[in-house]
């Protein structure tokens, strides 16, 4: 019987070792999954957060995007607008009455040709201007309307061509444009 009690004993050992060693795993296997569920959650949380940040950078690009597109379309109309108003005025000054075409000349011509030695002008406006000038008839330039003055050795030159006015007042148009537009 002594051996019965001795196998009983070791089995007993054996079966709370077992115990202990099963304790301790079980023990250990839920301190691993605590800590991968630990992990997987700070993934998750830096992953979505990261998503939403890409979301947001992405709705505002979309955003800034859409507010350059609307005012380039602007900018476009404007431009349109304005080329319109060119071309019209144009053509307003070339079917404008002679007596009115004179009127302007004389203006221009009073104002400035003391300082000046010779004067151009369009060959539609060549006899106008000799009529009203005694300045050097120099020739005809391309031109819709208006004069050039220019002193006698021909360094400086007063353009007062009506493209000439008319393409400063368009190029300041445009730049007062693109300043309301662009800040």
């Amino acid at each position: 019987m002594g051996l019965e009690i001795v196998v009983k004993d070791i089995q007993e050992g054996a079966r709370a070792e077992v115990s202990r060693i099963k304790a301790e795993g079980d023990a250990k296997a839920s301190e691993i999954i605590n800590e991968a569920k630990e992990i997987q959650k700070k993934i998750l949380g830096d992953s979505l957060a990261k998503s939403e940040e890409d979301l947001q950078n992405l709705h505002q690009q979309i955003i800034s995007s859409a507010n350059l597109e609307v005012k380039r379309i602007t900018l476009n109309k404007r431009k349109e607008l304005l080329d319109k108003a060119y071309n019209q005025t144009v053509e307003r000054i070339k079917s404008m009455p002679a007596s009115k075409k004179e009127e302007l000349l004389k203006n221009i011509l009073n104002k400035y040709q003391a300082s000046s030695a010779r004067v151009y002008s369009s060959k539609d406006s060549e006899e106008t201007v000799k009529k009203l000038t005694s300045l050097s008839y120099a020739g005809n330039i391309d031109s819709i309307g208006g004069v050039v003055l220019e002193n006698e050795d021909g360094t400086i030159r007063l353009d007062f061509t009506y493209d000439s006015i008319l393409k400063n007042v368009y190029e300041r148009s445009l730049k007062q444009i693109s300043d309301l537009l662009y800040g």
